[in-house]
């Protein structure tokens, strides 16, 4: 499902105009504008690469209307080098960062913008959800996936599933914390989930993993914590807490498989005391976010695939 409403209510009409007459529309993925350079937008796997070159003066308008016209507003969204707009739409941001105390403390004189379009597959997760229940209890559960091949999107859709209950797997409501680092998973816009992730879901938006997790564990008595693309030792030590606590996990990482997390020094200790007790790797191989298995690591042995 895609609206591009919230996209066209920010661009002058030059730029509307031409999104509005690109054939195959409903597959775009990204809008790319670069000052005194050809608007490009990538249709599915296809690069197309307009003949109207955006100014300063687009990309300042566009902005303007992100941010209701006060940048000043959006300057702890700009020092991380994107914010999200309303429809989930997270953009991009390039141009002069001001370093104050060796990090950067906002970014001006803004040269280029990408905007990758936000879509949500409700139901894309429901062939999933079978391996990761047993007797309707959530199993730790870590998603394997090369960059765009559908990993946000199907955690995303977990996480919906978890929180409101799947009546066909007599599974109840979860409560569900989604740790959201890079605002990606829920798409907050000031705050407030832009996506369907469920009822009973709570978001620690623009969030440090490692710091969201422990903050969940004390105040919000999670029954499942959600976070995307983990890899780090801090990570890896709140993930460790939480299951101690008898939290569960679903989580993602960049890689091709199994073999992958092995060759990874910071996941020996997770590897070795089998914290996750299943693994879905996706790839693009037939389309987006098509899966190639299911891993039980347990049992050291594929359960679909």
């Amino acid at each position: 499902m895609i609206n591009l409403d919230d996209i066209l209510n920010v661009m002058p009409m030059s730029i509307k105009e031409i999104l509005l007459n690109i054939e195959h529309i409903e597959d775009i993925q990204e809008i790319r504008l670069k000052v005194n350079k050809p608007v490009m937008l990538q249709i599915s796997d296809k690069e197309i690469i307009t003949r109207f070159n955006s100014t300063s003066e687009n990309i300042k308008t566009i902005l303007k209307k992100m941010s209701n016209y006060s940048i000043y507003s959006i300057e702890p969204e700009l020092k991380q080098g994107y914010i999200t707009i309303n429809g989930g739409h997270r953009v991009g941001i390039c141009g002069n960062c001001i370093i104050e105390n060796n990090t950067v403390k906002t970014i001006k004189n803004v040269s280029s913008l990408n905007i990758r379009v936000c879509k949500e597959v409700l139901g894309c997760s429901d062939k999933i959800m079978p391996f990761i229940l047993e007797d309707s209890n959530v199993l730790n559960t870590i998603i394997i996936s090369p960059p765009k091949c559908g990993k946000t999107t199907l955690i995303r859709d977990i996480t919906r599933n978890l929180s409101n209950g799947t009546k066909n797997l007599q599974l109840m409501g979860k409560k569900v914390c989604v740790i959201d680092e890079r605002s990606e998973i829920c798409a907050c816009s000031n705050g407030i989930p832009q996506l369907n992730v469920g009822l009973r879901t709570d978001v620690l938006d623009n969030c440090p993993k490692s710091q969201g997790i422990m903050m969940a564990i004390r105040s919000m008595s999670p029954d499942v914590i959600v976070c995307d693309e983990i890899g780090t030792y801090d990570d890896v030590k709140s993930i460790l807490a939480a299951l101690n606590c008898g939290i569960n996990l679903i989580t993602t990482i960049h890689g091709f498989g199994i073999e992958d997390l092995k060759s990874r020094e910071v996941f020996k200790e997770v590897l070795e005391n089998n914290i996750f007790r299943r693994a879905i790797v996706l790839s693009g191989k037939s389309g987006v976010g098509t899966l190639e298995y299911v891993y039980d690591f347990t049992k050291n042995t594929l359960i679909r695939g």
